[in-house]
């Protein structure tokens, strides 16, 4: 993910950055200035309350945050499902700001509590990055994983990302090579080139066995919404939300409940 600066990568003797697999996008950054109209809009919305939408019976349900972000952005998401029926739980990643595939295994330890706790396979939902964590434990260990939902997710075999975020990630990469945040990161970590499970997953993953969704918006002002499909467009969900909207949208919230009902159809 973080090729914004190839040439003066390669100056440096990077040799991580000619990735064809991630690349600037020239996205409209600016319309994330309307998240706040997003979250406006769901808190007077009758989605908030649950009006007319299918109610879970008690389903775990564990919430990822994206890139740069933590649970505490998600509570909006967390209480609405509480109220809709479902047992939330935040992922307990931290700030997702460290090597994915470390932070993918963190968010399995929640993911096996929550299955513990309630006896029943989990329900994922991830935004933007944490939506690529959470099919990456769902790819890898359905046993625990009834479905999952991208919300903004860059989940084909490439990422292309407003250069702004890109600039982001490579500064999360400088500062982990002075002993600063990310520690877990690697050289070679958020780019195509990383032999790990979740880079795996990204390019080259195998055929899911349980239930996966995509929630993606014409309007992200972060990613390319094309990179944000499933192949099958019967798996997808257009909203008309910012990126960082996404996390408190009634478009959004009605995608959700639906598609929880559905993979709750399918059964453990």
């Amino acid at each position: 993910m973080a090729d914004f600066s190839r040439s003066a990568m390669s100056a440096a003797g990077d040799p991580f950055s000619q990735d064809p697999s991630v690349g600037p996008a020239n996205t409209p950054m600016w319309r994330e200035v309307f998240a706040g109209w997003d979250w406006l809009s769901l808190h007077l919305s009758p989605t908030w309350v649950g009006c007319g939408l299918p109610h879970g019976r008690g389903e775990p349900v564990v919430v990822v945050p994206g890139f740069l972000g933590s649970d505490t952005y998600l509570i909006e998401l967390y209480s609405w499902l509480a109220r809709m029926g479902y047992r939330p739980y935040f992922s307990n990643i931290g700030q997702n700001a460290d090597c994915p595939d470390h932070l993918a295994n963190v968010l399995l330890h929640t993911v096996k509590l929550a299955h513990e706790e309630t006896g029943q396979k989990v329900r994922l939902i991830g935004h933007s990055l944490g939506g690529m964590l959470a099919r990456t434990v769902a790819l890898e260990y359905p046993e625990h994983v009834a479905g999952v939902i991208s919300m903004g997710s860059p989940i084909r075999d490439s990422v292309r990302a407003h250069p702004m975020i890109l600039s982001a990630v490579e500064a999360i990469r400088r500062g982990s090579r002075r002993g600063g945040a990310g520690s877990n990161i690697k050289p070679s970590c958020f780019s195509g080139h990383c032999t790990c499970t979740f880079v795996k997953n990204m390019l080259a993953p195998e055929a899911f066995r349980v239930p996966h969704f995509a929630i993606f918006s014409k309007h992200d002002g972060v990613v390319d919404w094309k990179e944000c499909m499933e192949e099958d467009d019967s798996l997808n969900d257009e909203v008309d939300s910012t990126h960082v909207g996404m996390a408190f949208h009634p478009g959004v919230y009605r995608a959700l409940a639906r598609r929880l009902a559905s993979i709750g159809r399918a059964g453990d």
